[in-house]
């Protein structure tokens, strides 16, 4: 049996080509090597599926600062607000929570899932799950169709790769869709890890002393060898047994990445600042207050409440003061140093997790090779890319989902629309 459309992948970004291709009228396989679609949908957003994200179109891109600009063309045709409405349109309600985040009101990623799948079925696109591809068959300049590990050729005038990247292969991103776009004549960029947690030989890192500790709205700050702020996150972190982890971290990941690679060092300082909204001397007289007012009181319990009294117990630790100090002990330097702690408080840091543990891949086919209205290949008729598979990638957010369906859309409906 021969289709017009053969979409490789069941993630997001297929699943969205699928009914897309399907919408405008191609006959379409949808293909995985898994067990079931739509893994990866299932675990995002922590299970809740953050499907898309409502910033303007300008601030969407700078959100995905790899290659985001990319997508300006396939914005125009289905954005952010667009995928809101596709999803309502499927009976799927949705609610708009902090930094414009959009999730399904039942906080069920399944309930996302089963809608594509209801659409994809009512669109009569067959599936085939259980069914690892083995390549993209080419004839010449065109594509002719895939061939299945079992064997078994399928006729396609046009493929759309969206099987991923190598993050998370537990989802079945081991990164075979490389392969196929370099035996089309595409360049596949450095791949690498982004969104991923932090590692850190730091002794208190090794020894476990703050493991777990989450640390609300901080501004994490990663500086070059010359101690120069390359770039600076505000949001939430943890410490844990190999490093640091939590939004803020994931955000600042990928330019660690880069800055170990570009200096050729071993490890990179970055700052803890808990304190954003304050300068240092400010916090200064913020714990001067705060002792004053109470000069009998230990100053761990007067400066309770800035910070966790964890990381608070710690910091006294670490500038060699002790928790019980009084107002009227208090050595004149100590408000300052320990300002200074809660404003900079600095962690070498060493690498990342592997790919494998990374929540997104940096890297992938050259959008240079790549037409960004279309997602179609520049070198082999009938050859669509979409999804994490292309180099490009964001902020975890809805920013890289939207990437995903956005590009799923465009490529199912050029693919569909070149069948004709």
């Amino acid at each position: 049996m021969s289709y017009d459309v053969i979409v490789i992948g069941g993630g997001p970004a297929g699943l969205m080509a699928s009914v897309s291709a399907a919408e405008h009228g191609a006959a379409v396989l949808l293909v995985d090597k898994g067990n079931k679609l739509g893994r990866k949908l299932e675990i995002s957003g922590g299970g809740r599926c953050n499907v898309t994200n409502r910033k303007p179109a300008r601030e969407l891109v700078e959100y995905l600062p790899g290659n985001g600009k990319f997508l300006y063309s396939a914005f125009a045709t289905f954005d952010n607000e667009a995928i809101i409405q596709f999803f309502e349109d499927l009976g799927i309600a949705l609610k708009e929570e902090d930094r414009g985040r959009m999730f399904p009101v039942s906080d069920s990623a399944k309930t996302v899932v089963d809608a594509l799948l209801r659409k994809i079925k009512h669109l009569n696109v067959d599936i085939r799950t259980n069914e690892p591809v083995e390549t993209v068959l080419y004839n010449g300049q065109s594509v002719q169709g895939i061939k299945l590990k079992s064997g078994q050729k399928i006729e396609a005038t046009n493929v759309i790769i969206a099987v991923g990247g190598k993050s998370v292969p537990r989802t079945g991103s081991t990164g075979d869709g490389y392969a196929w776009a370099k035996m089309a004549g595409h360049t596949i960029t450095e791949l690498y890890p982004t969104e991923v947690p932090v590692t850190s030989n730091e002794p208190f890192i090794k020894n476990k002393t703050l493991q777990g500790l989450s640390l609300q709205d901080v501004a994490l700050t990663v500086h070059n060898p010359k101690g120069k702020a390359i770039i600076t996150h505000r949001w939430d972190m943890i410490f844990t047994h190999f490093g640091l982890s939590g939004p803020a971290v994931l955000r600042c990941s990928q330019f660690i990445v880069k800055a170990l690679k570009k200096f050729a060092v071993d490890t990179l300082d970055i700052s803890i600042d808990t304190q954003p909204d304050n300068n240092e001397e400010q916090v200064v007289q913020m714990l001067i207050k705060r002792s004053k007012n109470d000069p009998k009181k230990a100053v761990k319990n007067v400066w309770k409440g800035l910070v966790p009294e964890r990381y608070l117990l710690f910091l006294l630790e670490r500038i060699g003061l002790s928790g019980e100090t009084n107002y009227h002990e208090l050595p004149k330097s100590a408000a300052r140093e320990l300002a200074q702690a809660l404003k900079v408080f600095p962690v070498k840091v060493n690498g990342t997790l592997s790919i494998e543990k990374a929540f997104i891949t940096g890297g992938g086919v050259s959008l240079k090779e790549v037409h960004p209205k279309t997602m179609a290949s520049k070198w082999m008729q009938g050859l669509f890319f979409c999804g994490e598979v292309l180099d490009i990638h964001g902020y975890t957010g809805g920013y890289n989902i939207t990437a995903a369906f956005t590009t799923g859309y465009n490529a199912g409906k050029s693919a569909a629309e070149f069948a004709y």
